[in-house]
């Protein structure tokens, strides 16, 4: 009779360390806040800033809320009252608060308000080709390192399609320079929150508007090896170690505009560089999947309303109309 092997005892494995309640609560809510998109936190806290500026008190109620809006219906754009309502909601749930902002009259208060008062999102002009190779020359013809910086800052954002918190994020590690361009490597985006990392190529080009090459000459003058690649040049054109602010992409644009005899003729923004890549590329035959992948979009929608954009005047009922006019009276005439 065989004899049966003594059961071994169960491997426990050995008990984590716990955090103190202190650092639990502060990881913790590190982890919360991590969850929202630092831009929409900071969007969140000025609404609530402003209801409190207002009177209102939190918790607040549904009569404080109701009034808060019909206070501000007229003066604000009903789109702000929906994102000071979201501020709000958010504040209320992750408090451990009933919501007052999830009541129906609430609700229909909005809806009858933005009906009312709704006025057209008002959004940045797509930076056509042609003026953008007239901001490049422009740039061009100076010396200075900020023009320097600036023409590589133009191009580098319109054929990458960069957001601007993108470009001012790139860092000299993330370039990887190949034969037919450079690749940049974003290691974080805003449609890509959980950092799995976005690519994208930037082709050799011919003549002003080659992205590369100003981008090269941008790094050689101003002798940089590692850190960020857009950085502060002062008036005195010293390079500062630090990089740009992303609201100030918009300024350099209007600055690059001005520089060449475009100001007033168009509403830059650095969403312009994005809109024009879109629709510009459309019209020149690119793929959606191709628009969308340089753009980093996410929505199909979003690409699609650029499409749109870029066909409004080719693919036009009026304009087939108008040219069968013309084809007709040169036939009589």
């Amino acid at each position: 009779m065989s004899k049966q092997k003594p059961q071994q005892a169960l491997k426990v494995p050995p008990r984590t360390k716990q955090l103190a309640p202190q650092a639990a609560e502060t990881t913790a809510q590190r982890y919360l806040e991590a969850a929202t998109a630092p831009n929409t936190r900071r969007a969140y806290q000025g609404a609530i800033r402003h209801f409190e500026r207002w009177g209102g008190r939190l918790p607040a109620t549904e009569a404080e809320i109701r009034a808060y809006l019909l206070h501000y219906a007229e003066q604000l754009n009903p789109r702000t009252l929906a994102l000071r309502l979201t501020a709000l909601r958010h504040w209320h749930r992750y408090q451990g608060f009933a919501d007052p902002t999830d009541a129906a009259t609430i609700r229909k208060t909005l809806q009858g308000i933005s009906r009312v008062h709704g006025r057209p999102k008002r959004q940045a002009r797509a930076l056509r080709q042609e003026h953008l190779e007239r901001m490049a020359l422009a740039l061009a013809k100076r010396a200075e390192l900020k023009a320097v910086r600036d023409l590589a800052l133009l191009l580098v954002g319109f054929f990458g399609a960069f957001r601007r918190s993108e470009l001012v994020a790139i860092q000299m590690g993330d370039l990887s320079w190949e034969p037919e361009g450079v690749v940049i490597q974003l290691p974080r985006s805003k449609t890509d929150p959980h950092g799995e990392g976005i690519s994208k190529a930037l082709p050799y080009g011919e003549g002003p508007l080659c992205p590369v090459t100003a981008l090269r000459r941008w790094l050689e003058q101003a002798a940089l090896t590692q850190g960020p690649v857009f950085r502060k040049v002062n008036r005195w054109g010293e390079l500062a170690d630090s990089a740009l602010q992303a609201a100030s992409v918009s300024l350099i644009l209007r600055g690059i505009a001005e520089l060449a005899g475009l100001e007033g003729q168009m509403d830059l923004s650095a969403h312009s560089l994005r809109r024009g890549l879109a629709t510009g590329a459309h019209l020149a035959g690119a793929s959606f999947a191709a628009i969308k992948r340089q753009g980093g979009w996410r929505h199909d929608g979003t690409v699609w309303g650029y499409i749109e954009e870029a066909e409004r005047f080719r693919d036009n009922a009026a304009s087939a109309l108008l040219a069968k006019r013309r084809e007709e009276k040169e036939k009589k005439g």
